[in-house]
């Protein structure tokens, strides 16, 4: 009976702390919900930029083209391409030995040059490499604040595979397995890194006769094994992508709008010329594709402009 009545006692107590505890919980959250709640503040994102591409053979004049893009609007930013790096190979981490590529001077646009069967593939692989990690460095925070910003890219991700490597394997200075591993990879990277999709393309054309005088004028070293048939050969694969529309491309530039600049005559001193297609340009990123085709299965149009013989930054 003594232990009936204990065993009963334990079972109210337990029960007793259970609601004790159930009633105090209620109070709590009453308290909670009565309590007023702060507001957060909101942060608008940061517009995506446009990102354009601005191709072109070596010594169209992209880099006098790309000095009048960065001095018309705030909002805009010019990536260059990273020649500095291909120029001079470099261990970043301290204390590192130097590797005998930096004891010649690490100069790997050089060595491509000077025997491209030999580096054609390890040149290749490295300029996309450098130019994708250049391309996705952070935006400076006047960019982020732009109400509508503008990534103006010194050639792409895009034309590294269809313009040089490509004609790397086409002319036999790349093997068909190194062409097959680098299409493997490039063609991962594009999509994997959405961010970098382009969506719109400036196409500076010249024919290669003089593309190759110019460049013969500014005497750069880099540029001087360079032959007027490597220079045919390369404005043949972007006439064939950006002009003819005869190459089968990537998903991801499919409907991607190009704007042709001619550029077989000078504009360097051309204010008026400038001006005109710096205004075409505007329209061209705000949309207007009556300034050009409206994607690569249309027929393109061309505006009368350009081409750079000052000794500006070096042009691969």
């Amino acid at each position: 009976m003594l232990a009936h009545v204990g065993g009963s006692m334990s079972q109210l107590l337990v029960k007793n702390a259970i609601v004790g505890r159930l009633v105090s919980a209620k109070s709590n959250l009453q308290s909670m919900m009565e309590m007023p709640t702060l507001k957060r503040a909101r942060s608008t994102p940061a517009a995506r930029p446009k990102k354009i591409a601005v191709e072109g053979n070596i010594a169209t004049g992209k880099s006098s083209f790309i000095r009048l893009l960065e001095a018309e609007s705030p909002e805009w930013m010019v990536v260059p391409e990273p020649v500095a790096r291909w120029t001079n190979i470099s261990n970043d981490e301290e204390g590192s030995e130097v590797t005998l590529s930096q004891k010649s001077g690490g100069n790997l646009l050089q060595m491509f040059y000077d025997d491209i069967k030999r580096w054609s593939y390890t040149f290749q692989s490295y300029a996309l490499l450098s130019r994708m990690r250049l391309q996705r460095n952070p935006l400076p925070d006047a960019l982020c604040e732009a109400k509508n910003p503008v990534q103006f890219f010194e050639r792409s991700l895009q034309s590294d595979r269809y313009i040089f490597a490509k004609n790397c394997f086409e002319s036999g200075v790349m093997s068909e397995t190194e062409w097959n591993i680098y299409q493997d990879w490039s063609t991962y990277l594009l999509h994997a890194l959405g961010e970098l999709r382009l969506d719109g393309i400036i196409y500076l054309r010249a024919e290669p006769e003089i593309c190759y005088q110019r460049m013969q004028k500014r005497g750069r070293p880099e540029e001087s094994g360079v032959t007027l048939d490597y220079l045919k050969c390369l404005h043949e694969k972007h006439e064939s992508w950006l002009y003819r529309n005869e190459v089968v491309v990537d998903q991801t530039l499919q409907d991607v709008p190009i704007f042709i600049i001619d550029c077989n005559e000078e504009f360097i001193d051309d204010k008026p010329n400038q001006e005109k297609m710096m205004q075409s340009v505007r329209k061209f990123v705000k949309g207007d594709t009556s300034v050009c085709d409206s994607g690569i299965d249309s027929t393109n149009s061309s505006l009368d402009s350009i081409a750079d013989t000052s000794g500006s930054d070096i042009e691969y």
